[in-house]
């Protein structure tokens, strides 16, 4: 199957970087958002990021153009049209099944369903989902225009020529994709939970002294990066959302029998509880 069209649905941080990429490449992009004041930020994004490539002449003004002409936004599910789907709505299974099935009613029987889920099962929600053999996960990392990485989710459903046409548009972005089998938190959100967790242990138990608040945050960042981490854990969960990050960690935990090393933390669940989500709502660990 030739890939035309690419729908994007949610138009979040992680929906509208996708969108930015799909279209970049050349392809027709829907953006479908049920919220048109966040489907009026990404616009309003896309164009600044876009913007911002051409000031430091990384893209010519004409192709700025061009890639904005390519993505049509909209709230509206019936203009959603495409060869391949990708999902990047709130981390409930059941919200990203209704949708799928939703959009499987509207479109041909080849198109292909692909989850961005940091952690949530794939095969659960392609189990649900008519010809799951067409269900896949596509899981791009944050800023997703910049990061290389998308990691590639079959599961026991997912047929051979779904995976390669995923794979080879991955590649097609400017993105190294890289397959994986569906458990709890793929490879890289599997590998990166002590990276958060142990580091948040430390402040919460007091195994090192640190000043409180921002200060402790800054220290133990800076800490990291001299060792060669490009961003200290408490700045990359500022990023990324400790909503996410701590969704991700409840998850992984979950999935693997509560091992007591990957218990999520009582100091980030706070800043969740407190809606300090980070940079989106302009504090979490730091201000913004």
């Amino acid at each position: 199957m030739t890939i035309n069209s690419i729908c994007i649905c949610g138009a979040g941080t992680m929906g509208s970087g996708i969108a930015q990429v799909a279209a970049e490449s050349g392809f027709f992009t829907i953006l479908y958002e049920l919220n048109p004041a966040i489907l009026q930020k990404a616009r309003a994004g896309i164009e600044i990021k876009l913007q911002t490539l051409v000031e430091k002449g990384k893209m010519p003004a004409y192709e700025k153009e061009k890639t904005l002409q390519r993505i049509q936004f909209t709230s509206d599910i019936q203009i959603c049209l495409a060869d391949v789907f990708i999902e990047a709505i709130v981390e409930k299974p059941e919200i990203k099944v209704a949708l799928f099935n939703q959009l499987a009613e509207l479109n041909h029987s080849e198109c292909i369903f692909a989850t961005n889920t940091s952690s949530l099962s794939v095969t659960s929600i392609a189990a649900k989902i008519k010809n799951p053999e067409r269900v896949i996960g596509m899981h791009f990392f944050n800023p997703a225009p910049v990061m290389k990485l998308v990691e590639v989710v079959k599961t026991n459903y997912t047929n051979a020529e779904s995976a390669k046409i995923i794979i080879e548009l991955a590649k097609q972005m400017g993105k190294t994709p890289v397959a994986c089998k569906d458990s709890p938190g793929f490879i890289v959100n599997r590998v990166a939970r002590p990276y958060y967790i142990e580091s948040l242990r430390l402040l919460e138990e007091g195994y090192i002294n640190l000043p409180a608040g921002q200060a402790g945050f800054s220290q133990l960042d800076s800490l990291l990066e001299a060792t060669g981490f490009k961003m200290g854990p408490f700045r990359l969960m500022d990023l990324i959302g400790n909503d996410i990050n701590y969704a991700v960690t409840c998850s992984v935990y979950e999935q693997l029998d509560k091992p007591e090393r990957l218990k999520p933390s009582y100091l980030q669940k706070e800043k969740v509880d407190g809606k300090k989500l980070g940079r989106k709502t302009g504090e979490g660990y730091y201000q913004y």
